[in-house]
This record gives C-alpha cells, sequence and structure tokens, in this order.
C-alpha cells in the first residue's frame, strides 16, 4: 500500500486539505491513519473526475442516465428529471458522464484469496464478467459486482475479504433494487463499460470509456 498525507493528496486533487477530509467522509478517499490516506484512491479519483470537482449526481438519477442509456425506462423518476437526464446526456462526455454517475454505488475495494473468486461471483450482480468478451477483456481476473447495502458485511466476512484499493474484487454496495441492475446489466454493456472506465488498469478504462462514447454516439442519432 503506498500512502500520502493529507497535504500531498490535496495538492494532486487540486482541492483544500478540507476538501479532502470531506471526500474521506463520503468514502471517495480511503483514510489509513490520521492524516494519511492511500495513494491508489487518490489516483482512481482523478481518473474518475478527470479533473472535474463537481458533485456526483444523486444515486436515482446516476441510475437513471445508465437506464436511458442502456435503453430502458428509468420509471423511477419523473418525467421531467428524465428529460433532464435525457438532455444531459446529449452534452456530456464519455469522461464526463463516468464522473456525475458515480454515485450509482459506494464502492469499497479488496484483497482475496484465489478460491474465492466463483463463489464471490455468486453472489453478485456482475456485469463486466457477462460483457468482458463483447469489450475485448475476455481475461480478465477482476471481480466487479453490485450487491445491496445490507449484504455487504455478510459477503465480506463469508469471503475473507480485505480491504485494499489495488485489490482485484470491487463491491458496489447500492439501494436500487437488484433485479433493475440485473436488468441493466443484461440489456447493453452500458454498465459494465462505466464500471471498466473507473479502472486504473489503462486497457481497462479505455475499452470503458470507448463504449460508453459509443453509446452516447448512438443515443444522439
Amino acid at each position: 500500500m503506498r500512502l500520502l498525507g493529507v497535504a500531498e493528496a490535496a495538492e494532486r486533487l487540486g482541492v483544500s486539505t478540507r476538501q479532502v477530509q470531506h471526500l474521506v467522509a463520503n468514502g471517495e478517499l480511503r483514510r489509513v491513519a490520521r492524516g494519511v490516506v492511500d495513494e491508489a484512491s487518490v489516483e482512481r479519483l482523478i481518473a474518475v473526475r478527470g479533473g472535474s470537482h463537481r458533485r456526483a449526481w444523486s444515486e436515482a438519477t446516476a441510475w437513471g442516465a445508465v437506464a436511458i442509456l442502456s435503453g430502458s425506462d428509468a420509471d423511477w423518476m419523473g418525467e421531467r428529471q428524465r428529460s433532464r437526464v435525457r438532455a444531459r446526456l446529449r452534452e456530456l462526455s464519455a469522461i464526463d458522464l463516468v464522473d456525475r454517475a458515480r454515485g450509482r454505488a459506494d464502492v469499497t475495494r479488496y484483497r482475496a484469496h484465489s478460491s474465492a473468486g466463483k463463489y464471490l461471483v455468486a453472489e453478485l450482480v456482475y456485469p463486466v464478467g457477462a460483457a468482458a468478451a463483447s469489450l475485448g477483456l475476455a481475461n480478465t481476473t477482476n471481480i466487479d459486482g453490485y450487491l445491496a447495502v445490507d449484504e455487504v458485511a455478510g459477503v465480506v466476512s463469508r469471503h475473507g475479504l480485505t480491504p485494499d484499493e489495488e485489490g482485484r474484487v470491487s463491491l458496489r454496495a447500492t439501494t436500487m433494487d437488484l433485479d433493475r441492475v440485473r436488468d441493466l446489466s443484461k440489456r447493453s454493456v452500458v454498465l459494465a463499460a462505466m464500471d471498466l472506465a473507473e479502472s486504473l488498469d489503462v486497457r481497462e478504462r479505455r475499452a470503458g470509456l470507448e463504449a460508453i462514447e459509443r453509446a452516447l454516439e448512438a443515443f444522439r442519432d
């Protein structure tokens, strides 16, 4: 694990130390000890936000954007909200969309024993696994999936997961109905691409951003 002091993290992110503390409190940066954060979490936030300091959309709006781009109705939002999201999707770049939609889930990354993989995947909605081949990532070994907020502790305990920003397991805790999440993961590669675009792996991030850009171009046509 590589460590950074709060002041250096603030300098890299282009924000104040108070804002770094706020990012830690929101779970967007991982605190290791008093005044110290995990460098990988800083690098990931820089990659996801692309230099932007805008607030993320609410969870419902973020999922609405994913749904609309995937060809779904996003019927948990009112028509006026859906209209606003459609208008924003016509304006945003792939990087901007990844930044704004990061609030769809709270992401924690873990290190896991190699034997945990297939059992862990069975408990998650796993968009990347289903779409990896079509995104040119058939050999990915990372596990990146969604689960309900109240299921996280149990999954971590059962599979002996250890928090690690550079670990191969990403658990995305959401309050969105998992049947809806599962449906969106089957409708298109958009959700998998959004997840990949948050990766520190250059190949995965590029594949995700390119797929999102194609989806945005198709939406605008």
